[in-house]
């Protein structure tokens, strides 16, 4: 079953991976899971996520969705992306390989 389209403001979705640093998951893992709740809970954020993937568990596959590029601008510039960033070389953040889109309508299928 699909349903209709959906016309958006050119909403703006993020996905890629990024690597975490050899014997770095666990030391990762809870600032991730604060970065998602954070980044969930803000006006304009539609879906956001990391996964670990089932082959290689220091990749991280990262999907968000924003409502518009304003709300990604206020997501970027928030206090938990700060902390985010500012801990990326203690766990080891690199390979960072991300792809921005950017969507005037979708539809569920």
């Amino acid at each position: 079953m699909t349903g209709a389209p959906c016309k958006l403001a050119r909403m703006v979705i993020l996905a890629g991976t990024i690597r975490i640093g050899a014997g770095k998951r666990e030391v990762a893992l809870a600032p991730i899971v604060d970065m998602v709740k954070a980044t969930r809970a803000e006006p304009g954020c539609v879906e956001y996520s990391f996964a670990f993937d089932v082959q290689d568990d220091h990749v991280l596959h990262i999907f968000e969705v924003f409502v518009d590029d304003a709300a990604l601008a206020a997501h970027r510039a928030s206090p938990h992306m700060a902390r985010w960033r500012a801990l990326m070389p203690d766990v080891g953040i690199g390979g960072r390989e991300m792809s921005e889109y950017q969507v005037s309508s979708s539809r569920k299928i």
